[in-house]
């Protein structure tokens, strides 16, 4: 049996006219992610205002999010100037490494943000304790390394199986998905495995966040005073908004029915949770934050 030595990302689109604006429209998104977040973790470093547990998370999830591009999109790019390209198993697997590592870290992550917000809403009094640096570095590091051993496991067991032919991928980076269904041989154990890491990773977080929200609705339900309710709502919003867009685009493509299963309509949706979604976590989580816009002026010498 020969092992396939290479595999063809097909990439976002085979039409040439179509690829040189997306092109530049993805090399523009993809800098200007990496600005804004390079901007955010500058701030928060810089700055003992931001020295917050919320802002820590914030920025470990900027970090996160430069990552996350610099893992996919390249080969996004590259693929739109090239069209259809070769890639190397071994750079395959690589990539598919890192994109697990960082979406694994990243449902965590925002677990633990959530936890944040839910300590500063439902125990204020003891917010200084139960988020203190050393716990909110454990959650980070614990973030981290939870994506670090789902994605050993899951990569391991990919990369164990056996390719020999074809070898095209529908897809502009080597996911989990496209990779099974081109398996030659019995991929049973290697779904079983890719099946415990969601249901211990991807859907514990979204439990975790949605018992986390509904806990925090309750108790800003139970606030007397309407001011207060609504500066309480205004402090966890634009991470609500965050999580629906990374979870529903996830969720969508992985649980849909099988007779809407598309491949075109999933590249639409990795561009949501790959692309869009760092993109815009730090306007969402900046825009109506009043001490980043402090700082941010300060920054710049405006008054």
């Amino acid at each position: 049996m020969t092992r396939v030595q290479e595999f063809i990302l097909l990439g976002l689109s085979t039409s040439q006219d179509i690829r040189d604006a997306l092109f530049a429209i993805f090399l523009i998104l993809y800098l200007l992610t990496l600005l804004e977040n390079t901007l955010i973790i500058y701030l928060i470093c810089s700055h003992s205002e931001l020295h917050k547990p919320m802002y820590f998370f914030l920025g470990n999830l900027s970090c996160l999010e430069m990552c996350y591009v610099s893992v996919t999109m390249p080969s996004l790019l590259v693929g739109l100037w090239t069209g259809p390209y070769q890639i190397s198993f071994t750079a395959c697997m690589t990539q598919l490494f890192f994109f697990i590592v960082l979406i694994g870290t990243e449902c965590t992550l925002l677990a633990s943000m959530v936890y944040d917000r839910y300590v500063a809403i439902c125990r204020p009094l003891h917010y200084q304790l139960l988020m203190r640096p050393q716990v909110c570095l454990g959650l980070a590091l614990s973030s981290w390394f939870g994506g670090l051993l789902v994605s050993v496991a899951k990569t391991t067991c990919i990369a164990s199986l056996s390719y020999c032919g074809p070898n095209v991928l529908n897809q502009f980076f080597c996911d989990v998905s496209p990779l099974l269904s081109l398996s030659c041989t019995h991929v049973a154990l290697t779904e079983l495995v890719d099946f415990i890491s969601a249901i211990v990773i991807f859907c514990g977080t979204l439990l975790v966040a949605l018992a986390t929200y509904s806990a925090i609705g309750v108790a800003v339900l139970r606030v007397p005073s309407a001011a207060a309710r609504h500066k309480a709502f205004s402090t966890c919003a634009s991470h609500m908004v965050v999580v629906g867009i990374f979870y529903s685009a996830a969720l969508f493509i992985y649980c849909r029915p099988s007779h809407i299963k598309s491949m075109d309509l999933n590249k639409v949706l990795s561009v949501i949770y790959t692309v869009v979604t760092p993109m815009c976590n730090p306007i969402i989580y900046c825009l109506r934050n009043k001490e980043v816009h402090a700082v941010l002026r300060k920054s710049l010498h405006l008054p």
